[in-house]
């Protein structure tokens, strides 16, 4: 049975792809401070206790956002702080504006509350953030049609499509948007994963617009394993930012969106960001970048189309260039791409239209965590190796998926060539 059938009638939010994960074992350090508070029995507030705001607040300052407790709001990831946000800034009739493609899991809090999500194309050099003459022209269109946008959610460091906008961009984009009345939230996750962080100049939004702009961190891109859910919010420290905090906490309360006292325990202990907490994130971004690249070389070899990852555990891969051999094997949209991929590649591959791309466009988002290995003695060799691309689970796992492509490239060549 297609999956396409199996989402009829059952809404296919259950279908979407998770954030990819970093496949490595917890840091032991994680596990002890979960551990040493899972006796605890008390109740977390909503939106976070003191001790955890304040981590929050040293986290954003070290990276030059300043704020304090008051401006700062913890929730069991950023889903739900989405999901509230949305409510507080869509949820009366207001539309919400998201690039295309955009992290599978935005646009369907705006449909929940029955609110339209528009998507903007995002420019050629990487995605994320809209293109800002397309963002100006969708909001003329929405407004001559009757809408009223006033959401706009985007990312710097992307997921799906693994890039970093520009800084020169990013103000082109912010400008127009705020010009427009629009609110910005930034979805900041993948920040900490900068491939190359030292060539790489990543800025938030809340640096160029810090009244218009709430930022939202999923600990799960850098900090903590997706399976302990847990985000913060940081708001504008203006009365509009107040209020919108205010409204966020009451919807939070009303969805019983808490944090475990022991999962606020450990995100306040890696927000405050200790020397293992630290350590573990560069090593595991270095092995994630070479992994990266190596697949991107694979792909690109083989005559499909994808930008270099600059952040992340991802690339995100179009194979129009193949569409006819992909044709031969039955693949004519990114469902299909998606279906047969994940069969080829033994693992996920989950297509564009996840992402709110086009259906008819031949892309994926391929993932490098299942690259480094199937068990945890694997994952972690990979993680301490001084050359993770030279073991031989790593490069077998590449060399399935570089097999897999060339496959298809040759398939290519035949049809260009025919005998």
């Amino acid at each position: 049975m297609r999956r396409t059938d199996l989402e009829e009638g059952h809404g296919a939010v259950r279908y979407g792809p998770p954030l990819p994960g970093d496949g490595l074992p917890v840091l032991p350090e994680l596990s002890a401070v979960l551990s040493a508070s899972a006796s605890r029995a008390d109740a977390q507030p909503v939106g976070g206790a003191p001790a955890l705001l304040e981590a929050a607040c040293g986290y954003w300052t070290r990276r030059g956002l300043p704020c304090v407790p008051d401006q700062v709001a913890a929730g069991p990831g950023a889903p739900a702080l989405l999901l509230a946000l949305t409510a507080a800034l869509a949820g009366d009739g207001a539309d919400v504006l998201v690039p295309r493609p955009c992290p599978a899991w935005w646009a369907p809090y705006a449909r929940v509350l029955g609110r339209p999500a528009f998507h903007v194309p995002t420019p050629a050099e990487g995605g994320g953030v809209p293109d800002p003459y397309a963002l100006l022209e969708t909001v003329r269109r929405v407004r001559a049609e009757g809408g009223d946008p006033r959401l706009l959610v985007l990312s710097v460091a992307d997921d799906p499509t693994a890039t970093v906008t520009p800084p020169e961009l990013l103000h082109e984009t912010v400008e127009a948007a705020t010009a427009e009345g629009l609110h910005l939230v930034s979805d900041e996750t993948w920040r900490d994963t900068l491939h190359a962080p030292h060539d790489t100049v990543l800025l938030s939004p809340a640096e160029m617009w810090p009244g218009q702009v709430t930022v939202v961190t999923d600990l799960a891109g850098a900090l903590l394993p997706p399976g302990w859910p847990a985000a913060v919010a940081r708001f504008p420290a203006t009365d509009s930012g107040r209020h919108l905090h205010a409204r966020v906490l009451d919807i939070l309360t009303a969805l019983g969106a808490r944090l475990p006292a022991p999962v606020a325990a450990v995100a306040g202990y890696a927000l405050d960001e200790p020397p293992p907490v630290i350590e573990r994130r560069e090593a595991t971004v270095r092995l994630h970048a070479r992994v990266a690249a190596a697949a991107h070389a694979a792909v690109v070899a083989a005559g499909a189309l994808a930008r270099p990852p600059q952040a992340g555990r991802h690339l995100y891969v179009d194979l129009g260039p193949l569409r006819e051999p992909l044709a031969a094997q039955g693949v004519g949209d990114a469902q299909e791409l998606e279906d047969f991929l994940t069969a080829r590649l033994g693992m996920p591959a989950p297509g564009g239209h996840r992402f709110g791309d086009d259906l008819g466009a031949l892309r994926v988002r391929l993932a490098t965590g299942p690259l480094l290995g199937a068990t945890d003695e694997e994952r972690t060799e990979s993680l301490t190796s001084p050359e993770p691309l030279e073991l031989p689970h790593v490069q077998r796992a590449l060399i399935s998926l570089r097999s897999a492509f060339d496959d298809l490239r040759d398939d290519a060549q035949r049809w260009e060539h025919p005998r």
